[in-house]
């Protein structure tokens, strides 16, 4: 867990006096971008002087939040109706709320929730400490939605909740237009950050210990539009590629209609980009995805498939699915399943279609009854569920480089000996519960190991080490991992050990399935 130093003009420069010692809890709703903001926004509080929660009842609670579903605001109100009693029994407690949602209903949440302290939007995380500020000093609530970028989110500090790996954003905002989505007018047109800025950010983390980064953008690929490059993202790719000390490359998500070849090589010729692709297919109807005024047909789309695996055959795909969208006949729906059956993916984001008020897609005429939406979505599932089991069997027997992210779970018996499953990730992004003997050396969070798939299920991989032997490469993510366990609990590393002291087990979880990914 770490906190990087805030590289804007814009950032608290020294913690606000009146800050220090009150605790903070960052709520995150929402996708990958939002878990970014999230980090931001933790870094933005600690360096005002504010310090992280561990356990209790938070001074200032953070609810970042997300409007691409129906549920979100069910979800918001619902979390605020069980704050607003915790908040009468805790004597100067606030409540904030930022992300898509914010950005969207503006006072509409102070109407509804009028014990709420700040409200802010997506353009204005850097001034949260502030809000708070001005809300406990005038004893009433600040809201603070800017309707254009005010300081580019990736230059507020961050505080990563894994030593070893980070996000970097390297545009925000979306300039396509689906009918579906409302994330356009919340968080503007895009803006690309300039290719130092963003090189500058990821040898900082990597220099910290990172050896796993995750490059963002509403539509990544589309990278470089603002400057007039369109080549600008496989450039990028290959760039990160040559940092030295950085072992794992990803990025979420590309948009099909922005897709070219020159992305595809830079994948696979730059080692360090690892062999997985998440891209949003949503419809397999021509006619579906015109309503959605999504670019590309599903011709276009598996070709891309094609020639990713052309180039990289053991490139694990996953994709993003809406279902019951407007207009859609059983027919439109049997193209999906039959482009799902053919495209193979590893694994898929499933959605219901809800209406999203703002959205073009929310006057269209022909809205799907909810009982119809489910059958087909459970139709989906169940066909994706079966896909998802056959493309992991496929690797049963083989070894794979896991990059660790848990510390062990459960205990496990195997025969007589009794073993710890922790868990990771393999290169190609599959989760995998690997073991690890009683008599081993236990990797660390950051370390890699390598072990072989013993059992597949849909949603994960089985793994043990090779004769009984766990084959642990020690990193520098472990070794960083290891720094912020002796910060934590304010022992320094000790050099003559060889290393730091590894004081604690951290509770690290692998992201949860049906999250949506950043870009739509």
């Amino acid at each position: 867990m770490t906190l990087l130093a805030p590289s804007s003009s814009d950032a608290p420069s020294s913690p606000d006096p009146r800050a220090i010692g009150r605790t903070y809890e960052v709520r995150t709703f929402g996708c990958q971008m939002n878990a970014h903001d999230s980090e931001r926004l933790s870094g933005s509080l600690e360096a005002a002087g504010y310090v992280r929660a561990d356990g209790g009842v938070a001074d200032v609670v953070v609810i970042n939040t997300c409007a691409v579903r129906e549920n979100a605001d069910n979800k918001l109100y619902g979390t605020l109706g069980h704050l607003a009693s915790i908040k009468r029994e805790h004597e100067g407690m606030q409540i904030a709320v930022g992300g898509c949602l914010a950005q969207k209903d503006k006072s509409v949440i102070l109407d509804k929730a009028p014990w709420v302290d700040v409200v802010f939007g997506t353009h204005n995380m850097g001034s949260l400490p502030t809000l708070l500020e001005r809300a406990r000093h005038n004893d009433e609530a600040q809201i603070e939605i800017l309707e254009s970028l005010d300081v580019f989110p990736s230059t507020l500090p961050a505080r990563r909740d894994a030593a070893h790996s980070g996000w970097v954003s390297i545009s925000v905002g979306c300039n396509n237009t689906c009918t579906f989505c409302i994330v356009p007018s919340l968080r503007g047109k895009e803006k690309d950050r300039r290719p130092g800025d963003i090189l500058s950010e990821i040898e900082m983390l990597v220099a910290d210990g990172v050896i796993e980064i995750t490059l963002l953008g509403q539509n990544v690929n589309s990278y470089g539009v603002e400057f007039g490059d369109r080549l600008a993202f496989g450039k990028l790719l290959r760039t990160v590629g040559e940092i030295e000390g950085l072992e794992r490359v990803r990025f979420t998500s590309p948009h099909p209609a922005s897709f070219t070849d020159d992305v595809i090589d830079a994948m696979a010729e730059t080692p360090n980009v690892m062999p997985q692709l998440h891209m949003p297919l949503q419809s397999g109807s021509d006619r579906v995805l015109k309503a959605m005024r999504r670019s590309y047909r599903a011709q276009k789309f598996l070709g891309i498939l094609d020639r990713v695996r052309d180039r990289m055959p053991h490139a694990a795909i996953s994709t993003d699915i809406i279902v019951g969208f407007p207009g859609e006949t059983e027919e439109d729906f049997a193209e999906t399943l039959r482009v799902v059956e053919q495209a193979r993916f590893v694994s898929a984001y499933t959605f219901q279609y809800s209406v999203r008020p703002g959205t073009p897609a929310a006057t269209l005429p022909d809205q799907i009854p909810k009982a119809v939406i489910q059958e087909r979505y459970e139709r989906l599932a169940e066909l994706q569920e079966r896909i998802s089991g056959e493309e992991n069997a496929k690797v049963i027997g083989t070894s794979v480089e896991v990059l660790v992210a848990g510390e062990g779970r459960r205990d496990a018996v195997r025969g007589t000996e009794a073993t710890t499953r922790m868990s990771g990730r393999s290169e190609d992004n599959r989760l995998v519960h690997f073991d690890v003997p009683a008599d081993g050396l236990a990797p660390r969070p950051g370390d890699v190991v390598s072990v072989v798939v013993t059992q597949a299920k849909p949603h994960f991989l089985i793994a043990a080490p090779a004769d009984g032997v766990l084959a642990v490469r020690r990193t520098r993510g472990g070794d960083a991992w290891d720094r912020a366990e002796a910060a934590s609990c304010a022992v320094p590393a000790t050099p003559s050990s060889g290393g730091a002291i590894n004081l604690g087990l951290p509770s690290f979880g692998a992201p949860l399935l049906g999250t949506r990914p950043a870009g739509h």
